[in-house]
């Protein structure tokens, strides 16, 4: 178990917990995992200080951790506020959700900040769930794809990218490439950028074809906005490209010459 605080945003306001008790938070989690890096990120954008437990997800899952999430996954997390104790979190978007509510901030506006707060929110979760239809979980596709396949895996992709989640960023402008045409980075953000980051690094190593990066930087919205996202420090702060690499290609080496033993 490791300690970290974090220091990549700034949280802003407080949170509803009890203004004695600071919360407690222990983050279960696994290098290169996209959906432990979405909670990573937001845990740093609102500088919440958390205990970090690494989860070997290579192997069959410990006694321990499956007494703290029966389904063997990650992340999970592990939270007390004074008001609560203990309380198991599991399942990344649920747990971004949860966080964000429970520390107001500039990632998500309460629900009743504003007249607008609901709307706002509402369409932070439809662009999430456009972008992750479109891209998310498109890399492992990619990797273990036909070889005569990937180029019109890679059409559909921008396809999808450029009619469905581009024109949402309709208000963006260069000084505010973020969703809604805003400054700062938001939940939207926090629940794609593991996923951009990772086609993006796979395009960008010749691993998949360079056209799908090439094809996502020439949208004139998305592109910007991909690489504001990606220059952003919290997101900086809990990405490591080359470990990332170096795991994906050892993965696909793997089942490549489990396939060929087969053949």
């Amino acid at each position: 178990m490791s300690s970290n605080t974090s220091t990549g945003g700034s949280g802003g306001g407080g949170g509803y917990e009890n203004p004695h008790v600071a919360p407690q938070i222990t983050f279960y989690t696994f290098p290169d995992c996209p959906y432990c890096q979405r909670v990573h990120i937001l845990l740093t954008e609102l500088a919440l200080p958390f205990d970090e437990v690494l989860v070997d997800i290579s192997k069959p899952r410990e006694q321990w951790y499956l007494d703290i999430n029966p389904r063997g996954l990650v992340p999970s997390l592990k939270f007390s506020n004074g008001a609560v104790t203990d309380e198991i979190l599991t399942e990344s978007a649920i747990i971004a959700q949860f966080l964000a509510d429970s520390r107001p901030s500039h990632v998500l506006p309460a629900t009743l900040a504003s007249p607008s707060a609901p709307l706002r929110r509402a369409r932070v979760q439809l662009y999430a769930d456009a972008f992750m239809s479109a891209l998310g979980g498109h890399s492992r596709a990619l990797l273990f794809a036909d070889a005569g396949a990937v180029d019109a895996m890679v059409d559909q992709l921008l396809d999808a990218v450029g009619t469905e989640v581009e024109p949402l960023l309709h208000g963006t402008r260069a000084a505010a490439p973020f969703l809604g045409g805003v400054e700062a980075v938001g939940l939207a953000e926090i629940l794609t950028a593991p996923f951009l980051l990772r086609l993006y690094a796979l395009s960008g190593r010749g691993v998949v074809p360079q056209a799908l990066k090439q094809g996502l930087q020439a949208l004139p919205l998305f592109g910007r906005w991909a690489e504001a996202v990606m220059r952003h420090p919290s997101v900086v702060k809990t990405w490591d490209e080359e470990s990332f690499i170096g795991r994906a290609v050892a993965a696909v080496e793997k089942l490549k010459g489990e396939a060929a033993a087969k053949a």
